[in-house]
Parts: structure tokens; sequence; C-alpha cells
């Protein structure tokens, strides 16, 4: 039995890695110095696996940005939009631009990693003739080799996962795709062969989704074409975040190893090596503990799965890992200073996680129970007997509320009558919440929470900011206006800091994208509203101006996607703890005058089971959770809510069930794609189509927006139709938020001419 890791977190223990990408896209670090800061990362990351003592430790999943960018710059997968002449590896200019944008190029598209927080750059192959830039995979090997020692295990996503998350082709074309892009990958094993590498691990997440039959032989096909490539080369297939769809067919597959969830993927998982046995030459890959979320195993029924295990595959031909990449969860629980101990005891962390790994090893290896087993267990008993995870009356309403039926008075057609006396324009403008969080806002925070400034002093300044932008979106012409959200640091974090049940660690990050990291709160007990929220600065925004301003909070579903979730619970009950809490938030800025409420779901869909057989069952209590929240507003109450990076085309209807008064989607990075959506698809409440990309730092021209609302129109009623960027503006300078914020507005009065002009010639 061996142990094996499958990725590791890139940031580093103290954000290092997202402080020296952001130091040189700002120009403080040369691109020499750049590149030897982030070889120092990598390798302390190597080094530190290695001395958890890990077996097998993967390379190549270190990235300057995002691993299927890395993959498409490696294959020459570059649009002609970024100028790449095709010779020779890929600029970092050009990496970075795909990523972020330029002045003259807008960025790739970018979306969720299945059903995860972190968003993954997706690549465009449509006009691309594919070519092997350079071997990564390769690089890497010899570096961990070379510089400690390492005979590491070279990552790289698979063929067909990379095919399929890509974009720019029709379904018919994806033949041709595979004939262009497997020999690439042959070449990169067979160069890899060459150099002595024993094992190489190619990560397929897709087989976990509803693949067809059909789909089963394409892969087939395509791992055929890679043994015999490089026949000397050991392969472990790697799968994750669920049960393999066809397990009979993978196991036939001409690799050395297949790495399986037994987690995320237990139950369906384990029915298929009971039921089928697993193949006498191959090595299994059990991913047993949890690469997701941040409890400590229950070592002891963690032991019980690996004998069951055992009991079918032996000792021999196994390797314990994690479940998936450790890309999802922080690095190390060691600097956590200020937690309660209670919860504290109970978390593990990536180099927790490791070790949780290697203690398994060791009492398979040695046929004895640790130390640590009994530890572990005490841990997780204390936390689930104290009072935090026993609060009755919040448990009877959640079980009460799931046999409810949920809805608004009255129908969207009967509240749109009564919510025409806000007398807005046609296409009216907004934004989505958020307004640039510059340095200075920042820095009081920060004196704020520290105690040097007195909260008289710090709430002054929020206010002096309101009253700035406020001021800032009436000059521009904002129709609907937001107070900014200056008091905010995440969405999610914000919230839970004022709810019951919630935690939050001091360096507990996480990569969302590029290099935004997160640190998601920790739901460890029931959920409880304890005081109002957003109120007091929603009151005052709307002091200063007569144009309406939308309260704003973060949906029930989002906070639980994007927080560490309690496992004892199922997720449903804790989605409906979270809503009845945020229940009494809208009901609060409703009865203090605020009549626009904005409740953000951007994880909506990312929550969505990999399999469509599950889909029905999640989407009614996600959909249930967000009504619980604003169901009980009245008619002239206008409910808005958010969502980003979502394939709309499978997700009309759900939408449509939220029963929101304005949905406010992204379509930027998609290119307008989601406008066919509306074409094949009926939908008649109000939208905003994101009328330019937030994630890049270019300004839009006026024109460019001109042809997103124009595309939009095309497909929408415009009476239904909203205005507003694909998202919020937090991360963005000030200068470029107003100057694309004046562009939209100059578009939308462009268009609102020519659609007075086309009205009067009719």
């Amino acid at each position: 039995m061996k142990s094996s890791n499958l990725g590791y977190p890139r940031i580093g223990e103290n954000r290092e890695w997202k402080k020296a990408l952001e130091g040189f896209w700002a120009g403080r670090l040369a691109e020499s110095d750049f590149l030897k800061q982030m070889e120092v990362i990598r390798l302390r990351h190597l080094q530190k696996q290695k001395n958890l003592g890990i077996e097998w430790i993967p390379v190549g999943d270190f990235t300057f940005y995002d691993h299927m960018l890395d993959l498409a710059v490696m294959f020459g997968c570059v649009p002609k939009r970024y100028d790449y002449d095709g010779s020779g590896p890929v600029p970092l200019s050009t990496y970075f631009a795909m990523a972020r944008g330029s002045e003259t190029a807008i960025a790739c598209e970018m979306t969720k990693w299945f059903n995860t927080n972190y968003h993954y750059i997706v690549p465009e192959l449509g006009e691309i003739k594919s070519r092997l830039t350079e071997n990564k995979p390769l690089q890497a090997y010899r570096e961990a080799r070379d510089k400690l020692g390492i005979q590491g295990k070279p990552v790289l996503v698979g063929p067909y996962t990379f095919l399929k998350l890509s974009k720019g082709y029709e379904p018919k074309q994806l033949p041709a795709l595979i004939l262009q892009i497997v020999p690439l990958y042959a070449k990169v094993l067979q160069e890899l062969a060459d150099e002595g590498v024993e094992w190489v691990q190619i990560d397929e997440p897709i087989l976990v989704t509803s693949v067809t039959k059909d789909e089963m032989k394409t892969v087939a096909y395509i791992y055929q074409q890679l043994q015999e490539a490089a026949p000397k080369l050991q392969i472990m297939l790697q799968t994750y975040f669920d049960g393999v769809e066809w397990y009979e067919d993978i196991i036939d597959l001409p690799v050395a190893g297949i790495g399986l969830d037994f987690v995320h993927g237990l139950e369906g998982n384990l029915q298929a090596i009971a039921r089928f046995g697993f193949p006498e030459d191959k090595i299994l890959g059990a991913g047993v503990i949890d690469g997701r979320n941040i409890w400590r195993a229950h070592l002891s029924e963690k032991r019980n799965l690996v004998d069951t295990i055992t009991r079918i595959v032996p000792q021999e031909r196994l390797w314990l890992q994690p479940s998936s990449s450790l890309l999802h969860v922080p690095v190390t629980v060691e600097h956590e200073g200020q937690l309660d101990s209670i919860v504290k005891e109970a978390l593990a962390f990536a180099d927790e996680k490791l070790t949780e790994v290697q203690c398994l090893v060791k009492s398979v290896r040695n046929g004895d129970a640790l130390e640590v087993f009994v530890q572990s267990e005490e841990a997780l008993k204390r936390l689930n007997q104290s009072p935090a995870r026993n609060c009755g009356e919040i448990q009877e309403e959640v079980s009460r509320i799931q046999y409810q039926q949920v809805e608004r008075d009255a129908t969207f057609e009967e509240r749109r009558e009564k919510q025409k006396h806000w007398n807005l324009p046609l296409l009216p403008t907004t934004t989505i919440g958020s307004f640039p969080q510059t340095l200075e806002v920042r820095q009081a925070r920060r004196k704020w929470r520290k105690g040097e400034w007195a909260t008289e002093k710090y709430d002054s300044f929020i206010q002096d900011e309101i009253r700035k932008w406020i001021g800032i979106q009436e000059e521009i012409g904002l129709d609907v206006l937001v107070h900014g959200e200056f008091e905010r640091t995440d969405m999610v974090e914000f919230f839970g800091e004022k709810l019951g049940g919630f935690t939050f660690t001091e360096n507990g990050w996480v990569q969302s994208y590029g290099s935004r990291c997160v640190k998601p709160p920790v739901i460890y007990g029931d959920v409880e509203f304890l005081l109002p929220m957003t109120v007091k600065e929603s009151v005052y925004a709307q002091s200063l101006t007569e144009k309406p301003v939308k309260g704003m909070i973060t949906g029930p579903v989002t906070i639980l996607n994007w927080s560490f979730v309690r496992d004892d619970l199922q997720r449903s009950e804790v989605a409906f703890q979270i809503a009845l809490a945020l229940r009494k938030e809208v009901e609060a800025l409703e009865a203090a005058g605020i009549k626009m409420i904005q409740v953000d779901e951007p994880a909506l869909r990312e929550g969505l089971p990999l399999k469509q057989s599950a889909w029905d069952h999640y989407l009614e209590w996600a959909v249930k959770a967000f009504r619980i929240t604003t169901s009980t507003v009245a008619d002239m109450t206008q409910i808005h809510t958010h969502m980003c990076y979502c394939d709309f085309h499978d997700f009309i209807e759900p939408i449509n069930q939220l029963d929101a008064d304005v949905i406010s989607i992204e379509t930027s990075r998609s290119h307008g794609e989601l406008i066919t959506t509306f074409h094949k698809n009926a939908y008649h409440k109000g939208i905003g189509l994101g009328v330019y990309d937030i994630h890049s730092p270019r300004v839009p021209s006026c024109e460019e927006i001109v042809d997103v609302i124009a595309g939009g129109l095309a497909a929408l009623d415009p009476a239904q139709f909203w205005i507003n960027p694909d998202c919020g503006l937090k991360t963005r300078g000030a200068e470029e938020t107003i100057q694309s914020l004046k562009h939209m507005v100059e578009a939308t009065r462009l268009v609102r001419e020519r659609m007075t002009v086309l009205e009067w010639f009719k």
C-alpha cells in the first residue's frame, strides 16, 4: 500500500503565490524575479509533501493562473485575437491576456470547475490548429527530481475532459479535434517515458458526469492510442467529485491504475467494486479523505472503509489518497490561533489531510489503530455534542417548513403592474452591488478590526464612501443605485460574521480564480438570525437620493455553497436554516422602507450534482431555499437576484421557479452566447444581461456595449431588459469603474434613441 496525493494548494501558507502574481501584474516584479519567486513557492510545496511522507507526489499541478489555461497554451490553443505568432512557447504576456484580457482583446471565458467554487479558463478550439509548444509536465518532473530528489507523478487534465470543457466547436467536430489533440498528449507521454517517469496522473473527472455509452467508446479509443504511444509508462486514470458512470468500461481501459472517489462517490463506487470486482493488473487509487471539506475524518470509519476495499483489492495494489486535489481547501490549520478550541480541533486542512492519509497507511501496514484515531473521534464528538449544534427551536422550524408550500401572494404579472410605481425608463440601468474596495477602504476596515478606530469613526468613514458613490452614480446617470458595500469584506463572510452558527479562520484561504482568494466561512452549528445586518447602510444610502437604492444580501444557497459546511446534516437542512435567518433580514429591510431588494445567488448552479439524475432533488430544495428568503414581502417590493458563470440553456426553468422579479446574469465572457438561449426558451420576467466583463481591467467601448445590448434585444422584449455589468465591481479600480459605467449608460442612451426612432417610423 502506498500514499498518494492528487494536487496541492497553489497559494502558499501566507498567499505568497497571490502576492507574487499581483506584484508582477502591477510592474513591481520583473519577469525574471517573478519566475524565481514562483519556483521557490513550487519547490516549497513539493518539499512539504515529501516531509509529510507522501510517496506519490503530484508534479505539474502548480500553475501561474489555471491548469486548464496551462494545457491550452501548451497545445497552442491561443485565439487569434491575442496575436500569438505560433512559434515557441506562449509568452507570459499572452498567457495573462487570455486570463485577464488586454487593451486590445477580451479575456477568454471563465466558468466553474465542475461543482466547485474554483473557476477555470475555458479553452477556445474553433479556430485553432493545435501543436505542442512545450512539455510542461516534463519540466515539472525534472525540476522535482533534480532539485529535491522527488520522483514525482506528473499530472495533467485528460484529453476527453479537456475537450468536453472547451468551447468553439460543434459536436460533429469532436472526432477531428480528438485526432488533433490525442497525438499531442501522446508526444507528452512519450517524452515523459523517455525521461524515466514511472507513473503519470491523467485526470478525467468528466467520467463521473452523465456521459453516454457511445462517449465511453471514444474514451476507450483515446486511451488505446495513448497506451500504444507510451507502452512502458503507467497511467493512473484519475476521477473525482462523484462515482464513475460506466465502471465496467472504465476498468477495461488500457491503463495501469484507476483513481476513484470514495467520499463524494462512496456509494456508487463501493457498490461497483463489490459487484464487478477490480482488475488484478491495475492499481486502485482510493480517495478516502475528503479533498473538498475541512473537517477531520472519522479515522476509525475510514479504516473500516479501507478494510472493506482491501477485501476486494489487496493492499499491494492500493494507493490511499484524498478524494480530489487539495486545491479546494486551505493549506494548514497550524496558524489558526483565534478559533474556538472545540472547532479548531475538529478541522483538517491540506497538510492535516495528508497526515490523515499517512495515518491510515501506517495503520493498515502495522495492523493497529493509532492514538490519532482516538483523538479524532473525541474531537468530533465534542463538536457534535456542543450547544451550537443542538438548537431545538431552529431545528423544529426547519422541520416544519420542509413540508410547506412557499410562494409569494401574487403572480409575477400582478406584481409587475403594482411595481410600475417606480416609473423607470425603458432599459433601466443599474449595477450588481459592490463598488471598488480601495486600499483606503481596506485600511479603514483593518484599523477598525484592530481597535485602532472606534466604531463611530469607522461608521462615519463608511457613510462618506456611500455618499461619494451615490453622488458618482447620479452623475453617471444610473437609474437604480446601490450603496456600494464598502462595509463588507466578502459577500458571504459579511453575513456569516453576523449570523449564529458561523465561525471564521484567520488564514483559511482558497483560490477562487486567478489571484482571487477567498476565505470561506465555516458553518459549524445551527444558523440563527441575531440582528439586522444591512439595514443601516441601505437606509442611509436611500436618504441621499430620490432614485431607488437596492438593498443587497447574499442568498442562502450561495452562502451554503461558498462556505465550508458541517457534514453531520443534509445540505438542504443547512440551506433552510440560512434561508429562514435571511428571511428576517429581508423583512427588516422592507420594514425600513427599502422596497427593491437583491438576493444574490451566483453560486446556485455550482451546487448542481454532476449526474443529471440527481438534479431535480437539488433544484427542488435550492429553489425552495431562495423562496423561503423572499416570499413574505409585499407585492410592490421588487425582488432582484444575480447569477454568474452558468450554463443557462439547461437552467432556464429553475431560474423561472425562483420567481424573482428581476434577474441579472453574466454574458460578457461567453460573448453573448447566452442570448441564443432566449431565442429557444421563453422567459418573461425582468432580466439584466451583463453587458461588460468586470474581471478584466480593460474599459469596454461604448460601441461594444451597444452591440451586446442589441444582441439581447434581438431575443428579449425591451420591457424585460435591464442593463448592468456582469458582476460586482469590488475588485476594479475607481477610474476604470467610472469610465466603464459611463460607457454603459451612454450605450443605453444610444439604444433608447434608436428604439424611439424605429418606433416613430412604424
